[in-house]
């Protein structure tokens, strides 16, 4: 289920920043959705607690910060893998910050609105 998830929030990031070009279709939302799942489960834990002093200095909002830098590594394993048809290129660094807030926020209404159901 948290693929399906991600690979909504990862459509409606596509849909709102239109610095993100991508090819694929649905395969490429789905193959999205499994490495940002995957890059969250075991990379993004190791990236909050080495940044903690700033996550408690900037009272969370550096987690938008992570979640960028979430967004760089799918798109680097994306286009690294060569998934066929697939390909994703993202404009610049703050593509890839605003890309990181409004997936954050979209994944957690998403995750906020299935899990109390």
């Amino acid at each position: 289920m948290g693929v399906f998830l991600n690979a909504l929030a990862l459509y409606v990031v596509t849909y709102f920043i239109t610095d993100i070009h991508y090819t694929g279709g649905i395969v490429f939302f789905l193959i999205g959705g499994f490495f940002i799942g995957f890059l969250n489960f075991f990379v993004k834990p190791l990236m909050k607690l080495l940044s903690f002093p700033l996550m408690f200095l900037t009272v969370g909002l550096f987690s938008f910060v992570i979640n960028a830098i979430i967004f760089w590594l799918t798109v680097e394993i994306v286009n690294g893998i060569h998934f066929g048809d697939v390909s994703v290129v993202i404009g610049g660094r703050l593509t890839y910050l605003f890309a990181g807030v409004i997936f954050g926020l979209i994944n957690w209404l998403l995750h906020f609105f299935i899990r109390n159901k």
